[in-house]
């Protein structure tokens, strides 16, 4: 079969880019003649004012990759659709933002321009936005009404995805996202012990619950453990800054504002007790599998696909979401005598190969 995938790719950054590619990589691998329509200019700065780009990537290239699409030409969107229609017998248009939507009318526009086209899958990483406004729900539904199938990332967004459509077809299936992590080398080996130290990593946006992790770091871990918050700061880092000072924790708390190159990652997570995701609500994340990667157990609410990856008690531990109350008394167990210890031994790095070979049998029957 002939696939493309209409995606970012290196040299745009993060799970976004490595998802499409090495999907792009998995698909080749079983036979199919895959290409990726990726982005000259994918979004403006005032939507994305973070690190768009980076010079190094993070995983393997995938050949077979154009990067001629750009938010600012219309009709370069059109006259995409138009050869795709003739190069491709399934196109998958991979959304994570309803700012993608315009763009990806217009290639469908242009798909449907000739007589015989395409079958289209929307991947949708996030079908609605964590913080959306009205016009995300009216693009959203526009762009899903015009495809043949909808690939989600869990039950919940397909349900979402379902509530849009108000029954029309198609009817949005759910897959569990593979995992696509950035080439690191693994853990650091480290000698045994404790460092009295968290780590949170990402995009910090208010869904993430930063601020429910700087209550709760002041309310229930104990005074010597410190945390380090690491990742573009939606927004700047003063009121994450000014709540710290107000928790009396500032000395405690470092932010280390800008996005992480892969080459920073170990060190990161070696000085690291655990990583702890405080999410409010979640889709899908890497983050789990991330650090369980370099051998550091995970604290973790019951937020979207999360639950999914984290053994309670085992490699990590679960709380609610918004609840920082919760999340306290989580650290405290945490911080009990050999706990860390032993949750890292039971630390164990995902094989990704069964994921895939399910992601992508159920991408293919999605079309």
């Amino acid at each position: 079969m002939r696939i493309t995938l209409v995606g970012p790719a290196h040299p745009y950054k993060g799970g976004g880019a490595r998802h499409t590619t090495e999907l792009a990589h998995r698909l080749s691998a079983r036979g199919h003649n895959t290409a990726i329509e990726s982005w000259h200019a994918q979004y403006p700065s005032l939507l994305y004012p973070g690190q768009q780009t980076i010079a190094d990537p993070e995983a393997e290239t995938f050949t077979g990759t154009r990067r001629r699409l750009a938010w600012y030409r219309p009709d370069g969107w059109w006259r995409t659709g138009r050869r795709l229609a003739r190069e491709s017998d399934l196109v998958v248009l991979t959304l994570f933002s309803p700012a993608q939507i315009p763009s990806y009318l217009g290639i469908l526009a242009g798909l449907c321009s000739r007589s015989e086209r395409a079958r289209v899958v929307a991947l949708c990483h996030n079908v609605l936005p964590h913080e959306r406004r009205s016009l995300d729900v009216t693009l959203t539904r526009a762009m899903l009404r015009r495809v043949d199938g909808i690939l989600t990332h869990s039950p919940e967004q397909a349900n979402l995805a379902r509530g849009l459509l108000r029954g029309d077809h198609p009817d949005p299936v759910a897959a569990t996202m593979p995992p696509h992590l950035p080439e690191t080398g693994g853990a650091q080996e480290q000698p045994s012990g404790e460092r009295r130290h968290l780590l949170f990593l990402g995009l910090v946006r208010p869904y993430k619950g930063v601020d429910l992790l700087l209550r709760a770091l002041a309310e229930g871990a104990p005074e010597d453990v410190t945390l380090t918050v690491a990742g573009e700061f939606w927004g700047g880092t003063e009121e994450l800054s000014e709540l710290a000072a107000e928790l009396g924790v500032s000395d405690r708390v470092r932010l280390r504002e800008g996005y992480v190159p892969v080459e920073e990652l170990p060190g990161l997570f070696a000085g690291a007790d655990a990583a702890v995701l405080p999410y409010r609500s979640a889709s899908a994340t890497q983050n789990v599998w991330l650090a369980h990667q370099h051998g550091v157990p995970v604290i973790a609410t019951r937020a979207g696909t999360l639950p999914d990856h984290v053994r309670e008690g085992v490699d990590g531990l679960l709380c609610g979401p918004g609840d920082a109350e919760d999340l306290a008394r989580t650290l405290r167990t945490f911080y009990t005598p050999g706990t860390p210890e032993k949750l890292r031994s039971g630390v164990r790095p995902v094989d990704p190969a069964p994921y895939w070979e399910a992601y992508v049998r159920r991408l293919l029957s999605s079309a």
